[in-house]
């Protein structure tokens, strides 16, 4: 596929080429953090880390897409989110794991309601189902999610640890999944029931909301881990 140079006023080749480096150093960071730490760290790290690592392949792809013909089909998002959000569910779980441990039965729990999100909005917004019903189920799946890391047995062992590095790190990933998140239905109702906004405007907002809702989520575990094991040592 042929690339072209990019115009200074073409802000969103250059979100994606930003977020190609940033999420490829994030990569790279987070699986060298896997030699800083103690080892009950090292499976949220490298969890972390594929998060970065199959977000720096979609912003690769992605960017020479929109670069070669100007257009994002919806696909290619959601082929992301498929793979990072669960994901990132997951990597909050094991992320209190390592405080106290949790059931398995929660692991699943938050998995099929972290894809079954994804899978409504994408259903959704593809009119393979009615895009008010897809909505209305990825938000029901989001705010479960919510619910249980702010009310259910992850928060109760966050707020029962005294490591201080882990709690923060702990408040900061849910802040992030719940204000952070919250892009994504809301731009979602915007393109499905709001008349839209163009494909250059919507990959600058997802794109620039990446680099909170992903690397610095991902960056946070990563923090919080090498303090916490430099506090131990």
């Amino acid at each position: 596929m042929n690339t072209k140079l990019l115009e200074a006023t073409d802000v969103a080749s250059g979100t994606f080429s930003l977020l190609l480096l940033l999420t490829l150093a994030a990569t790279v960071l987070l699986f060298m953090g896997t030699g800083w730490v103690t080892r009950k760290w090292k499976l949220p790290l490298t969890m972390a880390g594929l998060v970065m690592g199959v977000s720096a392949l979609h912003y690769f792809q992605a960017g020479q897409v929109w670069q070669a013909s100007g257009q994002m089909p919806a696909i290619y998002r959601y082929i992301l989110w498929f793979a990072s959000m669960p994901l990132q569910v997951m990597v909050m779980y094991f992320f209190v794991n390592t405080m106290a441990p949790l059931s398995t039965w929660l692991f699943w729990r938050l998995l099929v309601a972290s894809v079954a999100m994804v899978t409504a909005r994408y259903l959704g917004e593809t009119n393979l189902m009615y895009p008010s019903l897809g909505f209305l189920i990825g938000l029901a799946c989001w705010l479960y999610v919510l619910g249980e890391v702010f009310f259910g047995r992850m928060s109760e062992v966050s707020a029962k640890s005294s490591n201080f590095s882990v709690h923060r790190g702990y408040f900061w990933m849910r802040l992030i999944i719940s204000i952070g998140w919250a892009l994504y239905p809301l731009t979602y109702f915007i393109v499905a029931f709001a008349g839209g906004v163009s494909d250059a405007k919507l990959n600058i907002v997802y794109n620039l909301g990446d680099v909170v809702n992903t690397v610095a989520f991902c960056l946070t575990v990563l923090s919080a881990s090498v303090r916490d094991s430099g506090s131990s040592r």
